[in-house]
Order: C-alpha cells, then structure tokens, then sequence
C-alpha cells in the first residue's frame, strides 16, 4: 500500500515542475510547447532523485535489521552455551550420584560375597564329613544320629574294665579337613585303576556351564566340564585325572568319548535351539597323537553337519607349542570347518591374526586378568581395546570366571560380548532323556540343565551337606549357586 508520505511528495514534485514551466513562460516569456518540456523535464529529475533517495534509504534499514539479527543471534548462541553448561553440570552430578550409588552397591556386594565364602566353607566341611564317613564305613553300616550315645552307655555299662576306652575308640573323624586335602592324598595308582575302570565302564560324564551374552545374559553357549565317577559315584574333577591320563596314555579314549558325549548333547540342545554351540576340550597330546586323532577325525567326519556349532577348544600352551603334526590336523579340522577356541589364557601376548589364519573364532580370558591394571603395561595391547582388535579378525572375546557384578559393569566398558563364571551359572549335569521328555518340550535348551544338587544319572548326590547348603548359598549371593561341586 501506498504510504501517504510518497503521495505528498509526489504532489510536491508536481507542483514545482509546473510552478518552473509556468515561471518560464510568463516571465522569461517561452512559449508554451518549450516551457510544458521544461517543466517535464525538471518533473523527471525530481522523480529520479526521489527514487535513489529512497534506496539509499531503504539499504541503510535494511543494514540495520541485519545488525539487529546479528546481535539477535549472538545473544541465542549465548543462551545455548548457558543451557549446555548447566546440562553439563546436572550430568556431572547424576555421574557422581551413580558412582556413589556404585560404591555402595560394591560394599554391600562384598559383604553379600563373603557371607558366601562362609556358606561354601560350611558346604564343603559337611561334604567332607560324609566323605570320610562313606570311606570308612559301608553306606548300610553308617551310624545313625543318635549314634554318638552308644559310647557313654558302654561307659555306664557294669563290668567295663575300662570305661574311657570306649569314647576314645570311636571318637569320629576330624571334619574340618578340606576335600581338597582328601583329593590329593588319593594315591597314582589307585587313582589311575579308577581311570581304566570309569573307561571301559563309560562313566566319563560331561557338565555343562553356559556361556551367556552381555549385558543381556541369554545364554549363547555350553561349555562341556569333564568329571569322572569313581565305583561309589563321586565325581573327580578332570584337574585331577588329566595330568595322569596322559602319562598313562589314556587322554585319547577320553577325548573320544567326550566328544561323542558332546555330539550328542549338541544335537539335543539344536532340537529346542538351532543357534546354540559347545565348547568341547580337546587335549594336546590328542591333536599331536596321529592314532588317536584319526580316530577323532572319522568321527568329526561323520558329524561334519554339526560343525558351525561344535566348537574345539585348546589351551594358549597348545597354539603356542603346535608341532609339524598338530599343525596338519589342526588344518584338517579347519578345513571340514570346525571352528576352534583357545583357553587357559595366562598373558595378552596374543597374535590375532595369526590365530584368525589357524581358525581360531573364540578366545576366553579370565575376567582377572582383563581387569588387571599391571596387564596394561606388559601387555603388547591394552586389555580395553582387545575386545575391538579381536573383531577385526572374526574372533570374539569371551571373559571368564566372572564371580561377580562389578566384574561385569567394569567388562561392558571394554566391550567384552561373552561371559562365562559361577555368577551365571556352575557347571551342571544335562536332565536324562526321560525327565525331559516326561516334563514337556521347552523351548529353553537351559532346562535341560539340572541343578548342582543332582548325578548325570538322575541320582541323588553324594555330599548331601553341599546340597543342603545350596539354596542358602543361593539366596545369600542373588547369582548363581555358589554350593560349588569339588
């Protein structure tokens, strides 16, 4: 719209062209026709001047907005930098409330642990105790609980020539030695002929411990635990066999047998889960062994279907000790596409490439030893990056012996994505084919799993103390069991 100032203007401009033309004519005595042009042309320089003018005009404000939109902006940026800082501020002190919190929550950990280490210790005193009653005395012979009478009233009995002899004769066996002095005051050889026996009886049992993702702790993997039963069916770990299986150049058949045991476990679980694996320990003297891991071989051939879910695993030593014949079969196996894993990690010192080239996909080091601080320094990578060095050559890092929840929050910064410990779960035996089937198809493979308390077999176990203390232990940490079979 026309503003009123321009009109008023215009009229001026008019009215002195004509006042011009008509000054000119009657004063200076022009005729018409000139002065009319000269009034036009006065008229037309007065328009042309109004106009720039204007423009002048008009650039100078709109220079001023834009300085007015400038100093706008600045005072905006300076509003965001304010509002950045005190968001900065609120998120410094929701960090230190959850350090706090953390700290907290560690101490009340530590206590809830150490009230676990108590019940273990109580677990295994009264373990032992049935121990060394089963080994003195037959199971049908054992003394009843109102036994420890019996010594005072042969005391009181008449005629007792020596009435403290009694007590003293049957005077009970100490029950504070730990099992693991009963373990290994077991003599070679007896153990050794328990070896042969539990061979050729087929009493070579596998347990199973998962290993699960992180943070979101679905289980992913099964690890095979060997245990071996003696003739009254008490479980010997494999720590305790091994060292003699080998030297006795029984290691073999062992191998062997757990394998099968594995295969058939695997294609159970893969009836409920098709992405599940097991981990199945393959020992070195196996894989250098060409009679032994021939016999290994035909039957990974015959199950070579199973391969991306059968994982073989070996020790750090084995890799770094492979000789010309371990070597060739560890490629045989690569090349039917069984996948390997190495454990019993004891440094970082580790060659990700080269371990990728043998067909190594997994690689399980001890929580401990990643949350170590001195590992940083005489490590060759910091223990942080592992995990992502690790991944560039298709091999994931699997954290294990992981016991509690600060392990945990302090592996998810390095980006660990397996673990494996008694937090999650302890090794456990698989539920016999019949109590699966009679309790119904789940889709969980884990229910499979018995409880700590129970035999391969189904049978009731043989520390009954542990298995008392179980769910208090249970209950006393919120994880896992902690009523550890020895």
């Amino acid at each position: 719209m026309i503003r009123i100032s321009t009109i008023f203007i215009a009229i001026c401009m008019v009215l002195v062209a004509a006042s011009l033309g008509l000054a000119l004519y009657s004063v200076a005595g022009i005729s018409g026709t000139e002065s009319a042009i000269v009034a036009l042309t006065a008229l037309t320089f007065l328009i042309l001047y109004n106009a720039v003018s204007m423009r002048l005009r008009d650039r100078s404000d709109v220079g001023g907005q834009i300085a007015d939109l400038s100093r706008g902006t600045a005072d905006l940026a300076r509003q965001v930098a304010e509002f950045g800082r005190r968001l900065a501020a609120v998120e410094s002190r929701v960090a230190t409330a959850s350090s706090t919190s953390a700290d907290r929550i560690q101490s009340v950990a530590g206590e809830i642990n150490e009230l676990g280490g108590l019940v273990r210790q109580l677990a295994a005193t009264v373990s032992t105790h049935e121990d060394l009653l089963a080994a003195g005395a037959p199971a049908a012979a054992r003394p009843e609980p109102e036994a420890p009478k019996d010594p005072i009233r042969e005391q009181e009995a008449p005629g007792d020539a020596n009435p403290v002899a009694a007590p003293i004769a049957v005077a009970p066996p100490p029950t504070l030695a730990p099992a693991v002095e009963a373990a290994a005051a077991r003599n070679q050889t007896q153990l050794l002929a328990t070896l042969r026996n539990a061979i050729d009886e087929n009493r070579i049992d596998i347990f199973l411990q998962p290993m699960v993702t992180l943070p979101q702790r679905k289980v992913r993997f099964y690890e095979a635990v060997t245990r071996l039963r003696d003739e009254r069916d008490q479980f010997i770990p494999a720590e305790e066999f091994i060292g003699i299986a080998e030297a006795s150049g029984l290691i073999g058949r062992i191998d062997n047998m757990v394998m099968l045991r594995c295969v058939q476990v695997l294609r159970r679980l893969m009836v409920r889960n098709k992405d599940v694996g097991v981990f199945c320990n393959v020992a070195a003297s196996t894989l250098g062994n060409t009679t032994a891991f021939s016999q290994c071989l035909d039957f990974l051939e015959a199950n070579r279907a199973l391969a991306p879910s059968l994982v073989l695993e070996f020790k750090q030593s084995t890799y770094r000790n492979l000789g010309p014949a371990a070597t060739e079969n560890l490629a045989a196996l690569a090349q039917r596409g069984f996948r390997f894993s190495m454990d019993h990690v004891t440094d970082l010192r580790i060659e990700p490439r080269e371990l990728a080239d043998r067909g190594v996909r997994f690689i399980k080091v001890p929580a401990s030893l990643l949350l170590d601080a001195r590992q940083a320094s005489t490590a060759d990578i910091h223990p942080s990056d592992l995990s992502d060095l690790l991944g560039r050559f298709g091999i994931d890092l699997i954290a294990e012996r992981i016991e509690g929840e600060r392990a945990v929050v302090d592996l998810l910064d390095y980006d660990v994505r397996f673990g494996q410990g008694f937090l999650f779960a302890p090794p456990r035996p698989l539920r016999p084919e019949g109590a699966s089937a009679t309790a119904g198809a789940s889709p969980d493979p884990a229910q499979d799993i018995q409880g700590s308390s129970q035999g391969s077999n189904g049978s009731a176990p043989s520390r009954s103390g542990e298995t008392a203390a179980a769910p208090l232990a249970q209950r006393a940490t919120g994880n896992a069991a902690l009523a550890r079979r020895i």
